[in-house]
């Protein structure tokens, strides 16, 4: 029997190490959502309102699949910790959003994979190899290519000081949060180290908007939901926090912050797709061509990666051994 289930068990160990890639797609397209969405919401009012709907959907799930789990008071902290850093990694980008173009948040974004690297080399003591290296080299250079066939990169301008600086610690804050997250993802579970840290992020959140639309002037009764807005709000909670942040949680059960890191050039070329389909714009041949070469750097490191945790798991060091709900997720 065991026999018979292990092809079926390494395929799904595949798929849910990729789980990154699906999460990226679903945030190629929160630029022109939550950009859009700032003519009728401040940027942190959008944001709490992001997260809550995100921590919301996410606690339905977990309610259903993990219905008796108790947290000693240190997993607390490191939720609550996660919290901070996640809520604090939102509003940075979501300001910096509003007060740069969307060639330099493109650029900017660039820069997370690299923090995300750093970090999980000097505070996981994960292993930095040769295939890895040029696995990120390719991928930058592409999604560099991809993006200068979007924008002029030469003549950058519009933007703020402020906002580079804001989407910056935004690039920062996320790369804590992906390494920060490991520990408690291989005690428990993607789900639950997503649930709780985008919960305790929502009182945080909270405290700060009734503080933005002081600075604004904006009175609570100002503000109008319709359903156009409605959908966008559910689109940047449901899909662009609940689903994505779990995927993105998911695909570091399996392999290190430093792979899971790279899907993150995915984004720029599914935002470019989605200007092509919904906006009309056009992709010209950098496009096509960073979009190659960004995939060859993406499948280089994946590839072997997944080849690496497929071994360990047939050799019986299950890679979801030390998360206590295995694949059940």
């Amino acid at each position: 029997m065991i026999r018979q289930l292990r092809p079926v068990r390494s395929l799904a160990v595949y798929v849910f190490a990729l789980a990154p890639l699906a999460a990226a797609a679903f945030w190629g397209g929160l630029y022109v959502v939550s950009k859009w969405g700032f003519a009728s919401i401040p940027p942190v009012t959008l944001a709490f309102a992001r997260v809550a709907v995100g921590a919301a959907t996410l606690l339905v799930v977990v309610r259903f699949a993990y219905p008796t789990r108790a947290f000693s008071r240190w997993d607390w902290l490191g939720f609550f910790t996660l919290g901070a850093v996640v809520a604090v990694s939102i509003v940075t980008q979501f300001l910096g959003t509003d007060l740069t173009t969307a060639s330099q948040g493109s650029l900017i974004t660039v820069s997370t994979p690299v923090f995300t690297v750093l970090l999980g080399v000097f505070l996981l003591g994960e292993r930095l190899t040769r295939r890895v290296v040029v696995g990120i080299g390719l991928a930058t250079i592409g999604t560099l290519l991809v993006l200068s066939g979007q924008y002029d990169l030469g003549s950058i301008t519009g933007g703020t000081t402020t906002g580079i600086g804001m989407l910056l610690l935004a690039s920062v804050t996320w790369a804590a949060y992906t390494v920060f997250g490991k520990p408690l993802i291989e005690r428990y579970s993607a789900l639950e180290t997503a649930t709780y840290s985008a919960t305790a992020a929502v009182p945080m959140l909270a405290l700060l908007v009734p503080l933005e639309l002081a600075v604004l002037g904006i009175s609570p009764g100002e503000l109008t939901l319709s359903v156009p807005l409605a959908l966008a709000i559910a689109y940047l909670g449901v899909f662009g926090t609940a689903v994505a942040w779990y995927l993105w949680y998911k695909g570091l059960e399996y392999v290190d912050a430093s792979v899971v890191s790279v899907f993150f050039f995915v984004q720029p070329v599914v935002g470019g797709l989605l200007g092509a389909t919904f906006l009309g714009e056009s992709l010209g041949p950098l496009f096509l061509l960073g979009g190659l070469v960004m995939a060859v750097g993406v499948f280089l490191i994946a590839s072997t990666e997944s080849a690496s945790t497929l071994t360990a798991e047939a050799d019986g060091d299950d890679p979801g051994a030390s998360s206590a709900v295995g694949m059940s997720d």
